[in-house]
């Protein structure tokens, strides 16, 4: 074990990884830490696929539900969070194993983060009240003619990321991009940081995504969307965005029928593991590509 200080285990939604990871906590003595950006909200856990509460009594788990939905977190507050739970874990000589499917995050890990500055609360509130009512597309539009260079970067249906290019050129009057090209620190020593990545075959994950999608349907999945719609939140806090949520709340407002909805939700988590599979081929050349079926053998073999 003195070989390794952190396991990195990442995939597309409906991978396996985090069985792997609660076998490998078991087998290691170590934590299972989330890395996955709607795993943190503690308003869904059926729609996100958070561990069940009998899977979490298997091994520790930490960064799971620890944020309420209201919160708009970010990949920033999420280093903040891993960086006081890593020097905890190394204090106890306890192996993390980091998992989930949010790219960004294991990113922030391995390169560190720009250092972008704080947006006041009055420039957020501001920003986000003119937006109210806009489309992404109409957003995304705005922040073009404001800020083309990290406009372009940006998909028009991502109103999150839109919206924080958006506070910064508010509060800074300079473009995003321009504080992401700076380097930033990373948290985690590459010399003793394995990284995999679970790569099923691609008609054998549709299969799956598709599968587990009905499957949290008849667990409970509409009853936690419709609580969480009950909030009445802003439509553009990440918690809204989650797959499967956008579809369920317009059947639950009589805007789609049951069966839309299931196919919105299916659909848009299949386009989210494509883009997972490209991000690391292209962002974490560091991670090691495995089959599910041989991950475990391949990440004992590392330790």
């Amino acid at each position: 074990m003195s070989r390794i200080s952190t396991l990195l285990i990442a995939g597309p939604t409906a991978s396996g990884k985090s069985a792997l990871a609660i076998r490998l906590a078991e087998a290691t003595g170590g934590v299972v830490v989330n890395a996955d950006s709607m795993q943190v909200y503690r308003d869904l856990r059926v729609i996100t696929a958070r561990p069940t509460v009998e899977e979490e009594g298997q091994a520790p788990h930490c960064l799971f539900g620890h944020v309420d939905g209201a919160e708009n977190y970010s990949v920033g507050r999420w280093v903040e969070d891993a960086k006081a739970l890593l020097a905890e874990l190394a204090q106890e000589g306890r192996l993390p194993i980091i998992t989930g499917g949010t790219g960004m995050y294991f990113k922030a890990l391995l390169r560190g983060l720009s250092d972008i500055p704080a947006v006041p609360d009055e420039v957020r509130a501001r920003v986000r009240a003119e937006a109210e009512g806009l489309s992404a597309p109409q957003l995304h539009a705005r922040l073009m003619s404001l800020d083309p260079a990290t406009a372009a970067g940006l998909r028009p249906s991502d109103p999150q990321r839109i919206l924080r290019a958006l506070e910064v050129f508010e509060a800074t009057g300079e473009p995003l991009v321009t504080f992401q090209t700076r380097p930033g620190i990373p948290l985690l020593d590459p010399q003793t940081t394995r990284g995999f990545f679970l790569a099923p075959e691609r008609e054998v994950l549709k299969a799956r995504i598709d599968a587990r999608f009905v499957a949290m349907m008849e667990q409970g999945a509409l009853p936690e969307v419709e609580a969480l719609a009950a909030r009445g939140l802003d439509s553009a806090l990440p918690v809204m965005r989650a797959h499967g949520v956008p579809g369920l709340i317009d059947y639950l407002r009589g805007a789609s029928t049951l069966e839309a909805a299931i196919e919105r939700g299916q659909r848009d988590t299949r386009a989210y593991s494509k883009r997972q599979f490209t991000f690391v081929r292209h962002q974490l050349p560091e991670f090691e590509m495995v089959a599910p079926e041989t991950a475990w053998e391949a990440v004992r073999a590392s330790l």
